[in-house]
């Protein structure tokens, strides 16, 4: 049994090295190994059933995800929240959300960037976007956990690097038909729809759309800084190309977020 584990991790680890975006492939293993793990998965019996499991999530919510009014209350005790609280997640629905727009845009831009300064960037702009969330809403206690901060970096920094990439979307006012448009279309149009959702959220459980626009703002300005005046090994600064020079198909979820930040 042991050996047996010992093969499968090993060739997991070769798998992971020698993919073009090994960061993106561990960061959604990690995710979701926790949340398999954890009590919102439900498949965990230690942390109880019926009445006990939803007790038992609100504790572990509020243990590694960020509570705005303790983040600021205690600094230094609550500092690392905003990491722990990226690989925390609410519901299945949330956690394969998250994983599938972060498998679709992270792969490009980290082998743009780099695994290292992926992984950095990922988790610092993340960061920020909890928070920035938390900061806007500072005497709140419902704790705030998922990914979906980073990922919107993710698609800040895709937008500036990849502006001209095809991405398909299914839209739901167009009966979810299958389309393609640039990026420089559908990113900031799902820009737009987080920021009107932003203000007509309420506090309390839902979505942190206000994470999500501060993620992606900060995505989008770590790459026009980084990146403005080089050129990548692909064509040009703004254009993803594959071999024959055609642009770069890139397929996508609905426009809209998935579920909520701050499920508890």
């Amino acid at each position: 049994m042991i050996n047996a584990w010992g093969t499968t991790a090993g060739r997991t680890l070769r798998a992971l090295r020698d993919t073009p975006a090994p960061m993106t492939h561990a960061l959604i293993a990690v995710c979701s190994l926790i949340f398999v793990l954890g009590p919102a998965s439900g498949l965990t019996p230690a942390y109880g059933s019926a009445d006990a499991l939803p007790a038992a999530q609100r504790a572990y919510f509020r243990h590694w995800g960020v509570v705005p009014a303790r983040l600021f209350d205690e600094p230094v005790r609550e500092a690392l929240t905003p990491v722990t609280a990226l690989f925390v997640h609410g519901s299945w629905v949330h956690l394969l959300g998250n994983m599938l727009f972060l498998f679709v845009f992270g792969m490009m831009t980290e082998e743009r960037m780099g695994r290292v300064e992926f992984t950095l960037f990922y988790i610092g702009c993340g960061y920020l976007a909890l928070l920035g969330y938390a900061a806007a809403n500072a005497t709140s206690e419902q704790s705030l956990v998922g990914a979906s901060g980073a990922i919107s970096a993710v698609l800040g920094a895709f937008l500036y690097l990849f502006p001209r990439a095809r991405v398909t979307s299914l839209l739901p006012f167009l009966f979810f038909l299958p389309m393609r448009f640039p990026a420089w279309v559908v990113l900031p149009f799902w820009a737009a729809l987080q920021w009107l959702a932003a203000g007509r959220s309420g506090e309390g459980p839902g979505v942190a759309y206000l994470a999500h626009l501060v993620g992606f703002g900060a995505g989008f300005g770590y790459a026009w800084v980084r990146y403005r005046k080089k050129e990548g090994p692909k064509g040009g600064l703004g254009t993803a190309v594959v071999g024959d020079g055609r642009a770069t198909r890139v397929k996508c979820a609905p426009a809209p977020a998935p579920e909520g930040e701050n499920p508890s």
